[in-house]
Parts: C-alpha cells; structure tokens; sequence
C-alpha cells in the first residue's frame, strides 16, 4: 500500500533490502577493533610518561640558561631542576654546553628512552632539544 501512495505521490520507490545484503559490524570484527583501540590506548599511556620527562627537561636547560652563568653553574642549575621535576633520563654532566660568541650559552642535549610494548619488543624514542643560539648564530631556514 505503501508504494502504491509513493508513486502516485510522485516519489522515488524505496527497494527493501534483505536481511542477508544489510551490512554492519559482526562480532570478530568488533573484537578486532576493540583490540587494536586497546593496544593503541596501552601504547599511549606508556609514551605519555617520557613525552611529559621530555618537556620538563626543555624546562630545565631553560631555566639553566636562564639563571647560569657559566658551564658549571648551567649544570648544576639543571640538576636542582631535574630533581625537582624527577628527570632521570638525562643529567647535567649529559648536557652539552657551548658558550656563544656574544657570550650567551647555547645548551643542548641527547638521549634515548626504550619502553617494553610487550615481549621482545620495545620501542626506542630518540629525545633531542636545544635552547637555541642567538638570533645571528641561527642558520636560515
């Protein structure tokens, strides 16, 4: 009855289709799926820690460039920092010192954190950072 008042209507006829043609998400696939959200998630919460370690080590040589003034100092400055903000990836012995022409530092580091996924597979992020040189020392882009 339905399609006789949709044609006379003038409106496109609407085809049902089967149980069998309609598509969706069958079990094994949302499991699958739950599972790959699972891994990224676990992934995620496990990067996050050396991501916030990271950041909190630009803090530092920030700091330490701030309130240094000489290579000594800027190492030890970051120390205090670094055992306040629980730094353990890198020290100040780690850091790399280089004082400018206009006699300014120029403070950068390097190091890896490797963190078990599951098994024998890890996952090695290479952190590098520097706290920048004085606008005449800086290369063009």
């Amino acid at each position: 009855m339905s399609e006789i008042f949709a044609q006379s209507a003038g409106l496109p006829r609407v085809r049902r289709r089967s149980a069998r043609a309609q598509g969706g998400l069958s079990l094994l696939g949302l499991l699958f799926f739950a599972a790959l959200i699972t891994m990224a998630v676990t992934l995620a919460l496990k990067v996050a820690p050396t991501v916030n370690e990271y950041l909190a080590v630009k803090r530092a040589i920030a700091k330490a460039r701030a309130d240094g003034v000489d290579v000594r100092t800027i190492r030890a400055v970051f120390d205090r920092a670094a055992a306040v903000d629980d730094i353990t990836a890198i020290d100040g012995k780690d850091l790399i010192v280089e004082r400018l022409p206009n006699g300014e530092h120029s403070i950068s580091f390097d190091y890896e954190k490797r963190i078990e996924v599951f098994g024998p597979v890890s996952l090695v992020i290479s952190y590098q950072g520097e706290t920048g040189k004085a606008p005449a020392d800086r290369a063009p882009h």
